[in-house]
């Protein structure tokens, strides 16, 4: 699952902190030496057709076969030094398979789309020890621009925001280790007459680790939903009205939803682009032509291979934002020129 930045906070973390440092090398990711040829596709994740794949509107797999017979181009940038850029590329784009909604859909699919070789948890804290690295060396503006974004996700000011959502979320962390002690406390104000919803609010606040800086979103999204993980994740939903529910997540089994940032770094940490393709809806009211859009994560740092893809469905969510990853198999289209792609990067 995932979440995407809705307004301007989004920018901030793609321009706030520096580019990252040049640690040791981690061991290689990719499943193949590069430069090379992708191995071939394991059969349960070989490229399926559009016409196969489920909860798609009529507009949106009519646009999306579109692009996969005309291709997407792209333009790889210069390497250092050269003046020439090599020439465009034009991809065909196949849906690579449904992936479980655990909560880990965004790394699952990454490893796909790009045939890596770590599992969906280990790209999942390599993301994570990728952000703690730039955010570390960054400067105090830096780091309270990204701040900002992180609040803006994962503590909302409650007093704001209403025009655009119905329910809005608080993400706090829980230590597994003090779970039966934050649930002896939330019992005592029920002892004393609160409300159980209202006591656990209050317990959760004042002992629990809010997700807004940082710091505390490396903590949130190193969680995988594992008994290995450190913390678990504890959501607070409100309405305008006030608290509406709290997931307290007994089983420990929820995992940080994949977002902007952790995308931005998987871009760095395969030195490739990453595209979502994002396919709306009718209900976003947007016409046939323009309802797929692919929106782009560079790395910080150098670009040493093709960009990996990732599809985003859009049924029922209004241009929003969605909440699940799949992975997109990009292959070369070996006869079509860029201006004939359907489009064009």
């Amino acid at each position: 699952m995932g979440k995407l930045l809705c307004d301007p906070s989004a920018a901030a973390v793609a321009e706030a902190l520096p580019p990252s440092p040049a640690p040791a090398p981690p061991p290689p990711l990719l499943a193949w030496p590069s430069p090379g040829p992708a191995p071939a596709l394991e059969a349960s994740t070989a490229p399926a057709g559009w016409d196969a794949v489920w909860a798609l509107e009529d507009q949106q797999r009519r646009r999306l076969l579109r692009i996969w017979e005309r291709g997407v181009a792209w333009k790889p940038s210069p390497p250092g030094g050269e003046e020439a850029a090599p020439a465009p590329v034009v991809f065909r784009l196949d849906h690579g398979g449904e992936v479980d909604a655990d909560g880990n859909c965004l790394f699952t699919a990454a490893r796909t789309a790009a045939a890596a070789k770590a599992d969906a948890r280990e790209l999942r804290h390599r993301a994570v020890r990728r952000f703690a690295e730039v955010y570390d060396a960054a400067g105090e503006d830096d780091k309270g621009a990204v701040d900002a974004a992180v609040r803006h996700l994962y503590a909302p000011d409650l007093k704001a925001g209403w025009g655009v959502h119905v329910v809005q979320e608080i993400k706090v962390l829980a230590p597994k280790a003090q779970r039966d002690a934050l649930d002896a406390a939330i019992q005592e104000l029920v002892d004393l007459g609160i409300q159980r919803e209202i006591a656990a609010e209050t317990i959760y606040k004042e002992r629990c680790i809010a997700v807004n800086n940082g710091e505390s979103w490396a903590k949130y999204m190193s969680i995988s939903g594992s008994a290995e993980d450190e913390h678990d994740i504890i959501t607070l939903q409100y309405t305008e009205e006030g608290l509406l529910t709290i997931d307290e997540n007994r089983d420990g089994r929820a995992a940080a939803f994949g977002d902007d940032i952790a995308i931005e770094c998987l871009a760095t940490e395969f030195k490739r682009e990453v595209y979502v393709v994002q396919a709306h809806g009718a209900d976003a009211m947007i016409d046939e032509d323009n309802c797929v859009f692919f929106l782009p994560h560079r790395p910080r740092g150098e670009i040493c291979e093709p960009p990996i893809f990732l599809f985003m469905k859009g049924t029922a969510w209004c241009g929003a934002g969605a909440d699940h990853y799949e992975p997109l198999i990009a292959t070369v289209l070996q006869h079509v020129t860029p201006d004939k792609a359907a489009v064009v990067l």
